[in-house]
């Protein structure tokens, strides 16, 4: 494996061709092939643009081009252990916020010595012979998508194939998730939020006991018959997009969240099942968004906090908006189907999220700050949204859920009388 390098375009990303129909197809927040593909291709390269902007800013000296000669010879061996590694999600965080500590003229030293662990989880899956020093932190060494490995004595490590054992009491494996999915439950990486020295938006929940670990399963499997059950399609999304579930705090006051530099991660606070399996839905589609994102431009507003969004108290920007509006048309869908199949309560689920996008969607589509390809976006999920009157609830679900939304919508222009053009009605 060389140093990362693709033939990109001027804007650093390789040449992608989005149609207009497959772009219309991922504006309705459906599932499909092409959608996932895309999406997977799109990480992929951001993903080895930025390790390549890492190896460049840290220059020839160090213990860089002996790591990397590790993963050259892991990948002859097996590529797809290789890829695993680099593109697991905790190395998203890693690598931007050591690009950000290399270009920055003080502050905290970048954590170079993480490409070693990244270097020596590749190796130990791909079985190849090596012996390589490495300094560990606070006592452990974090080994992506393995675990945690605890040296017995302080300082410099020299690691080998035989030092990883899941069965000894110094290795803390990844706790894999039930139901053949490839996702593992990380609470154990120290990138899986945010690198140390920097500010989570988010709190991830500390390591978690054997007890924890099997009431995540137990939620985590529930989530998925769900899913499985009302809207296979999203949950077979769910397991091609998701390699790790990282447990929030629980303090946390949201009940999911994403990081653009952690694709395929959901954070998530503990929850029952049908509560997990829509957030899931809804923090997939942040996922599907953020990429698309990197490769087109929706729009050209700042991130300037004006819009009222019917989910949140607080004005939002643009940018924050259209995430919103895309990934609670999602659960509109999730909902619809899952009343269909005759879940309780999920017609008042269905008719909130769908009366919250409608109020939102004229909104963006009459924003001037659009671009053509943003335009283009917004008006395929307006069709999916009407397309939903084929199925609608019975009785008068819609009508109650409109006039809750009126009231909430008339209260926050009233807290933001200098915002509230922004919701109108």
């Amino acid at each position: 494996m060389t140093r990362p390098r693709t033939a990109v375009t001027v804007a650093g990303l390789p040449r992608f061709e989005v149609t207009a129909a497959l772009l219309r197809d991922i504006a309705s927040t459906e599932p499909s092939p092409e959608g996932t593909r895309l999406v997977h291709d799109l990480r992929r390269s951001k993903r080895l643009l930025l390790l390549r902007a890492v190896c460049d800013a840290a220059g020839p000296g160090g213990d860089v081009p002996a790591h990397w000669a590790l993963l050259e010879e892991a990948e002859r061996c097996d590529p797809g252990a290789v890829h695993d590694v680099l593109h697991y999600p905790s190395t998203g965080v890693w690598a931007e916020e050591t690009l950000r500590r290399l270009h920055a003229r003080r502050g905290p030293t970048p954590d170079l010595g993480h490409l070693g662990a990244l270097a020596v989880a590749a190796a130990l899956r791909a079985g190849v012979p090596f012996k390589t020093v490495l300094r560990p932190s606070h006592g452990r060494l974090a080994l992506p998508t393995l675990g945690v490995l605890r040296p017995e004595r302080p300082g410099p490590f020299a690691v080998t194939e035989a030092s990883w054992d899941p069965g000894d009491p110094a290795c803390l494996p990844l706790h894999p998730l039930p139901g053949g999915s490839p996702a593992a439950l990380d609470d154990l990486d120290p990138y899986r939020v945010a690198a140390p020295a920097a500010r989570p938006p988010v709190q991830a929940a500390r390591r978690l006991t054997p007890r924890g670990h099997k009431r995540w399963d137990t939620q985590w499997t529930g989530a998925l018959t769900l899913l499985e059950r009302y809207d296979t399609a999203r949950a077979e999304e769910v397991r091609a997009l998701l390699r790790s579930l990282v447990p929030l705090a629980g303090g946390s006051r949201s009940p999911g969240a994403t990081l653009p530099a952690a694709p395929g991660a959901v954070l998530v606070r503990g929850q029952a099942p049908p509560a997990l399996a829509a957030t899931l839905v809804h923090e997939v589609q942040h996922g599907k968004l953020a990429a698309l994102a990197d490769l087109l431009t929706f729009h050209t507003a700042d991130r300037t906090p004006r819009y009222w969004a019917p989910w949140r108290s607080d004005p939002r920007p643009l940018d924050g908006l259209l995430h919103g509006t895309y990934a609670h048309l999602a659960l509109a869908g999730y909902w619809q189907r899952a009343a269909l199949y005759g879940a309780r309560g999920a017609w008042a689920q269905h008719a909130r999220c769908r009366a919250q996008v409608a109020a939102v969607l004229p909104v963006l589509h009459a924003d001037d700050q659009l671009t053509k390809t943003g335009r283009l976006f917004v008006e395929a999920m307006i069709c999916a949204e009407r397309h939903m009157d084929e199925l609608p609830p019975p009785g008068d679900q819609h009508v109650t859920a409109r006039r809750a939304l009126d009231r909430e919508r008339r209260a926050w222009r009233a807290q933001h009388p200098e915002l509230a053009a922004s919701a109108p009605g």
